[in-house]
């Protein structure tokens, strides 16, 4: 797909992060840029920047998620493409004992749904939504009407100690690619995956320069955190390059995580 000034996007999570560099990316090609984000400072900030338009958009609602669309749609026309990078995380264990007094806890199951409904059924609520809008938009030249990026883990692979939820959530982020290209190919719509490793967003910034060190140091190569930049600039080429389909990539540096 050739990105101009013709073409619509919404990035999902694209306040801040992975999704903010991918908004840049995309509005520095002409792409006019709906953000979807719970962060209304930072995301009205982000789109005044990039000349987009920011949607106040909670991913696990459904109420929520057409308001979006609606508003981006009537900014800046029917999107041919979308970025989910809305998303968060947790650390539990399946089933512990307390280090104070012995006693045994497991994972709260609501807390494990909470994961699953943002990271994987939020990403799908938009795939859909976004794909039925797509289908109403004539194809272009090569036939194409619309890409999908979406944003997984190295965890749904080599999920960590703690890591049971995030890594399910990813993980189905990842098992659904294939099939959604496939349900969606006879209609020009592609679907494509990134499972970043050790990137460098708001949340490791808060980290101790010590954790952050270590983080880098754990690379293969290069030896450092990924930047939302890299992220981005491979987003854009599953964009741009229409064989590019049905694919989960990796952008890690090699690392394969270890249990902890």
């Amino acid at each position: 797909m050739e990105l101009n000034a013709n073409i619509s996007a919404v990035v999902t999570g694209g306040a801040s992060g992975l999704g903010a560099a991918t908004a840049k990316a995309l509005a520095a090609k002409g792409v006019k840029v709906a953000i979807f984000d719970l962060q209304e400072g930072k995301g009205t900030a982000m789109a005044e920047e990039i000349g987009g338009t920011f949607c106040e958009v909670n991913v696990t609602d459904d109420a929520s998620v057409d308001a979006g669309f609606e508003k981006a749609r009537a900014a800046n026309g029917q999107e041919r493409i979308l970025v989910n990078c809305a998303g968060t995380g947790n650390a539990i264990k399946t089933a512990s004992r307390s280090k104070e007094d012995g006693s045994i806890r497991h994972f709260p199951l609501d807390a494990f749904n909470w994961l699953i409904q943002i990271n994987l059924v939020g990403t799908f609520r938009c795939i859909a939504k976004s794909a039925a809008g797509m289908m109403t938009l004539d194809s272009l030249d090569d036939g194409e009407r619309g890409a999908i990026v979406n944003t997984a883990s190295v965890a749904a692979e080599d999920g960590q100690i703690g890591q049971a939820a995030y890594s399910a959530s990813k993980g189905g982020v990842v098992g659904m690619t294939l099939p959604i290209a496939r349900d969606l190919m006879n209609e020009g719509i592609r679907v494509n995956t990134i499972l970043p490793g050790i990137f460098d967003t708001p949340l490791l910034a808060a980290a101790p320069p010590n954790v952050r060190e270590a983080l880098a140091a754990s690379v293969p190569f290069p030896k450092r955190l990924g930047q939302p930049e890299e992220y981005a600039g491979l987003a854009l080429t599953m964009i741009e390059n229409g064989y590019f389909n049905g694919e989960d990539v990796r952008l890690d540096g090699a690392i394969r995580m270890a249990p902890r």
